[in-house]
């Protein structure tokens, strides 16, 4: 077949798909956008896309499904490319100390007692790792032990303050699991909570 007996039937073949299907397409899109102008401008990329797609296009059977999801992924760059962006001013306020950082600050100073009761490797580790903000190689170097001894000792009295803390006190959380408040269990705990 020459080339232009090629073309000459690919553009009938685009015209009477065209014809078939332009209006339920049309209706598709704007039942999910409800705006014509928008509607049109999707159908128009459509038509285009289906019009180089077409001859990649290796099942006549499924021309409809392959018709409509370009329509859809069409719907969606629309809805990608209209995403709201709002300008920031030039200085942000500052967000107000919330009751969680109080509540935080106010249980470290009750970890204080319950860090001298951790066993000396435990007790180490934690004050080097968490309290003085030493990588944990370092905690490893500085204790003489392996990288994964440091890991193990720094895990474990993590560990043993959580649960000398739970036994202590009841802790409320919020639901993105920020620290909202707590409740003291027993009179035995030392330190302010």
């Amino acid at each position: 077949m020459r080339t232009a007996d090629f073309t000459l039937k690919f553009m009938d073949t685009s015209e009477k798909i065209w014809q078939e299907y332009h209006a339920g397409l049309y209706a598709f899109i704007l039942s999910r956008i409800h705006d014509a102008a928008a509607s049109e401008d999707i159908l128009q990329t459509v038509f285009l896309k289906m019009h180089t797609g077409l001859p990649s296009l290796r099942e006549e059977a499924k021309l409809k499904s392959w018709l409509y999801q370009i329509t859809r992924n069409a719907i969606i760059d629309y809805f990608r490319s209209r995403k709201r962006t709002v300008e920031l001013p030039e200085e942000l306020p500052q967000p107000e100390t919330d009751s969680g950082s109080k509540v935080t600050e106010e249980l470290s100073r009750c970890l204080q007692p319950m860090i001298r009761q951790l066993p000396e490797s435990y007790r180490e580790a934690v004050v080097l790792s968490e309290l003085k903000g030493l990588a944990q190689k370092d905690v490893a170097k500085l204790q003489g032990i392996s990288l994964s001894g440091a890991k193990s000792r720094v895990q474990r009295g993590r560990t043993r303050l959580r649960e000398m803390l739970n036994d202590c006190c009841r802790l409320e959380f919020d639901h993105g699991g920020r620290l909202r408040g707590y409740e003291k269990r027993t009179s035995s705990c030392e330190g302010p909570c």
